[in-house]
């Protein structure tokens, strides 16, 4: 009788991603992007993983990382696609995905950085309704067998202590809470 060989690798508690799967579909439809949520939730900055607040632009941790360090890009208005940003809120977000960059460049030493934005769902956009640039610091072999063989990434650091980090870093004061 044949017995496959477990190991602790098949295994892997994730415990943060029961929250996602178990409240993915919860908001009514029409009730605006998740992003829109957390910015109506009037709850603090370092309880929502908000680093930095422009005039119309906005930088949050990603919950669902990459890697350590993944920033998200967005303007404060719901827009899925980047033709729809106001000429001011583009300007503001491509300077404010500099100052991320250089943000997680000062706080984390990465030897690089990917820069990228998913517009509607066929190219990727898990909130394709309102737009976001990621800002993703990367490592020589952070991309290694985790991944590929356990479906999951390791993150050596928690949101809210990568988030401190990158507020102290932030190249420009916030605005705070509008």
């Amino acid at each position: 009788m044949y017995f496959p060989l477990v190991t602790p690798l098949e295994l892997l508690w994730n415990g943060w991603r029961a929250s996602y799967v178990t409240t993915a579909d919860e908001r009514p439809a029409g009730d605006g992007s998740i992003f829109s949520a957390i910015l109506a939730s009037g709850l603090p900055d370092d309880h929502t993983h908000i680093v930095h607040r422009g005039r119309s632009t906005f930088v949050i941790m990603n919950a669902f990382p990459y890697s350590v360090g993944h920033q998200l890009v967005l303007p404060y208005r719901e827009v899925g696609d980047l033709e729809a940003l106001e000429p001011d809120e583009a300007a503001e977000l491509w300077a404010t995905v500099t100052d991320a960059v250089r943000a997680v460049k000062a706080a984390m030493s990465p030897q690089g950085v990917n820069v990228g934005i998913n517009l509607g769902k066929p190219a990727g956009g898990s909130v394709s309704e309102h737009l976001h640039v990621h800002v993703v610091p990367r490592w020589v072999g952070d991309a290694n067998f985790m991944t590929a063989t356990a479906n999951t990434r390791t993150l050596p650091e928690s949101l809210p202590d990568t988030a401190a980090k990158l507020r102290a870093a932030w190249p420009r004061p916030s605005l705070g809470a509008p």
